[in-house]
């Protein structure tokens, strides 16, 4: 029932509505096992000198605010590079599109027959500037899943304002196999092309996880959020959100068109091992 505690330590209950009838879904947690995933995570020192080759022969690493909290670039941004990345970004989604309409189109029947409620799941993240926008998505969840989350923040195993449970049981099996592979994240090529996304960029989190952001971590919205990201292909089993804001500060800082070019071909092999939560 909602509002009575769950101990997800040995086991997880989730309880959704839906026109077919209640559902509840079982799945056993390990928690041991998800602290030493995360202590097993490179540094970031390694993660940034990978891709980063501005980084000092130390391999330090620093986020460069000014006093008026905006990021410090290493080098100015030049218009046209902009320009040439909204290109690539319409030139890429459109031809993914193309491409992937009938994964697209089978995932969607998929989703429809496995349980009711819509395929696609809408929610209302933040965008550049702390604008709202549509985010697209395949369904993962149970339809009304999302009047359980209160009561699984108690068991948030990402730090605020993260939210994220391992094995959140409100997911559905076919949403397992959809987050595991980042399948649900196609319909987010639509967001590029609307232009609310940018293919490479910081995460966008949900609107309830936006309003939790201290002052300072506003700092990462002074771009479009992708659908990929240093932290996507480099971090993502990690549950710092230290972590998170470190990479997107430092891909701000030394954005560039290769470093883009990039994360685009290390979210390729990222996606196939199926790294996804």
């Amino acid at each position: 029932m909602l509002g009575e505690p769950l101990d997800l330590q040995t086991q997880a209950f989730g309880q959704c509505n839906s026109p077919a009838g209640g559902v509840v879904r079982r799945r056993r947690v390990d928690l041991t096992n998800s602290a030493t995933r995360v202590s097993s995570l490179p540094s970031l020192a390694d993660i940034l000198g990978s891709l980063l080759p501005e980084i000092d022969q130390n391999g330090r690493y620093e986020t460069g605010v000014d006093r008026d909290s905006r990021v410090r670039r290493v080098r100015p941004i030049v218009i046209a590079g902009l320009f040439v990345k909204r290109i690539m970004d319409l030139l890429l989604s459109a031809i993914a599109v193309l491409l992937l309409w009938p994964l697209l189109l089978a995932i969607a029947l998929a989703v429809k027959l496995e349980s009711p409620g819509p395929v696609v799941y809408a929610s209302l993240r933040a965008g550049k500037r702390g604008q709202k926008f549509v985010c697209y998505k395949f369904r993962t969840m149970f339809d009304g899943a999302d009047g359980l989350r209160d009561s699984l923040r108690q068991f948030n195993e990402r730090q605020d304002p993260f939210f994220k449970i391992a094995d959140d049981p409100r997911i559905t099996r076919l949403g397992h196999f959809l987050r595991k592979y980042s399948l649900d994240e196609l319909p987010q090529f639509w967001n590029v092309l609307k232009g609310d996304m940018s293919l490479v960029g910081p995460r966008p989190h949900p609107v309830d996880d936006y309003v939790r952001y201290r002052p300072d971590d506003h700092r990462r919205l002074d771009v479009k959020p992708g659908i990929t990201g240093l932290w996507q292909v480099n971090a993502r089993a990690n549950p710092s959100f230290e972590t998170c804001m470190a990479l997107d500060l430092e891909y701000m800082k030394r954005w560039s068109l290769l470093l883009d070019f990039k994360i685009l071909l290390r979210t390729v092999p990222a996606v196939l091992l199926g790294d996804g939560q």
